[in-house]
């Protein structure tokens, strides 16, 4: 299984539990991203291992080589002191560990070959992750957007409500109710009030009156003519 296969996996199964279960977008595109950033990390760990390992082939291959070669310049010796013998017995040894070269220079070719291919997917996946980041911050943006304007048609359809109409309707009978009770405390006031200005205004008319009589009382009797009996 190859990495982005096992990664659309891991995401693809987070993201229809989480789905299942109606959670918060945001959070599922944290997820996405912490999944590819722990795979990043995995990848990087491997190709780590792997450029490890082709170091250790290659310093296998370059002793075998030298081995080879020392076997080879063995057997020219001996060729040259008449052995040839010992010849022979050099030159089967460095054939076998010509051939172990050889199989140590493919497995070499091989984890070159791993190596570079990790290179690619970490490449791809830092790509990858990138642009999911700059996405992140707009996709966020637009569903609190989303999830405001939904809060606010839900609102509206509330508030059109017959309940709510209805809820209103009661409210403004009732402040309705309330100043007309206010304006008939204000008509209980005022004859009241006009009573007592009234009141005032025969109080001034009294003593009026009653100064009047005070004066007629103090003037004295007219006389009376000659000649009435008393």
């Amino acid at each position: 299984m190859g990495v982005f296969t096992r990664l659309r996996d891991i995401i693809s199964s987070n993201i229809n539990s989480m789905l299942d279960r109606a959670e918060d977008p945001e959070k599922l595109i944290r997820l996405i991203i912490q999944e590819m950033e722990d795979t990043l990390v995995e990848i990087k760990a491997s190709c780590a291992g792997a450029m490890a390992a082709r170091k250790k082939v290659a310093r296998d291959l370059e002793a075998i080589r030298q081995r080879a070669a020392d076997w080879q310049a063995k057997a020219e010796l001996a060729v040259d002191k008449g052995r040839e013998d010992l010849a022979r017995e050099a030159l089967l040894m460095r054939r076998d560990f010509s051939q172990r070269a050889q199989e140590l220079e493919e497995e070499l070719a091989a984890s070159q070959e791993v190596v570079e291919q990790y290179h690619q997917d970490i490449a791809q996946l830092e790509q990858k992750l990138a642009s999911v980041r700059e996405k992140q911050r707009v996709l966020v943006q637009r569903h609190k957007l989303a999830r405001q304007q939904k809060r606010a048609q839900g609102d509206i359809r509330r508030a059109d409500s017959a309940a709510v109409l209805m809820r209103f309707e009661q409210f403004e009978n009732r402040v309705e109710r309330m100043e007309a009770e206010a304006k008939l405390v204000n008509l209980h006031r005022q004859p009241g009030l006009a009573r007592e200005i009234d009141r005032l205004a025969g109080d001034e008319e009294v003593e009026r009156e009653l100064t009047a009589l005070k004066r007629h009382k103090a003037q004295p009797p007219a006389p009376r003519p000659a000649g009435e009996n008393d």
